[in-house]
């Protein structure tokens, strides 16, 4: 997993590169000065009308498929994710593998759902770059990071008013989630199992099932990857996850809405 993580990692030196100079010439982005909704207490409180919370995933591309839906435009697809029962939208902006854009962003604020920016940062520079956009919230993937680098984001995104979801793939990732969870304070507590090993991009369900009991008391938890049925919503809400992620499924649909409407229960 680590080697594509590290490819990952690399693709993002020239993001990191911009903004350090931007820094030194003190013209880094002002915050967003609009309103930022709650991502937690929407995942809590669901898409309107719909049964099952479900994070419906923006992502035109990926390395393992290729380019999965480049014609559906981000104002598009956010509208009928509001209006199918999505609870909150997962914004792809990693450009170099997945065709993303920090725009998509801003693009996709006026459907009235919490935007989480889903990107591999590793630079504090890109939580404040987030900052700039209508994001609730940022994906830190704790495996990218060190203990040091996973705590000054962390901490980066308390000051900007983001929350943060931990990505973890197995215990050890989990162990350290929560340890710079409790150096930084940062509440709520958001852990996003991935399903899909990124050596491989193989997804393995049972990672999701392996990881809940080490569930703690208020934490809120994400499933992610390989969502494509009903039934596989209804089993991650039984095991004790908060919500779920879908993306592929629903980009590469012929129909992303009904499809998306199947998963929160708003069509049978």
């Amino acid at each position: 997993m680590r080697d594509m993580l590290e490819h990952f990692r690399k693709a993002q030196q020239a993001q990191v590169r911009r903004l350090l100079a931007l820094e030194k010439n003190r013209a880094l982005p002002a915050s967003y000065a609009g309103e930022r909704l709650p991502f937690a207490a929407g995942l809590k409180s669901g898409g309107e009308n719909s049964v099952f919370p479900v994070i419906a995933e923006y992502k035109r591309a990926s390395p393992s498929k290729g380019a999965i839906n480049l014609a559906a435009g981000p104002e598009e697809i956010a509208a009928l994710y509001a209006s199918c029962g999505a609870c909150a939208i997962s914004v792809l902006t990693e450009e170099e593998n997945f065709m993303g854009h920090l725009s998509y962003l801003q693009r996709m604020a006026r459907a009235g759902l919490p935007l989480l920016r889903k990107d591999f940062l590793v630079h504090p520079l890109q939580v404040t770059e987030t900052a700039s956009t209508p994001a609730s919230a940022l994906l830190l993937i704790v495996r990218m990071l060190d203990a040091g680098a996973l705590a000054a984001m962390l901490r980066r995104a308390l000051e900007c008013g983001l929350e943060a979801v931990l990505e973890v793939f197995d215990p050890e990732d989990l162990r350290r989630a929560r340890e710079v969870l409790r150096e930084t304070g940062a509440q709520p507590a958001i852990i996003q199992v991935n399903n899909r090993d990124l050596q491989f991009m193989r997804v393995d369900e049972t990672i999701s099932r392996q990881l809940i009991k080490y569930r703690a008391d208020g934490e809120i938890w994400i499933s992610a990857s390989g969502i494509t049925r009903r039934q596989e919503v209804e089993e991650r809400l039984k095991l004790g996850y908060d919500a779920v992620l879908a993306g592929t499924a629903l980009m590469s649909s012929r129909n992303p809405g009904e499809t998306l409407a199947q998963l929160t229960g708003l069509q049978r």
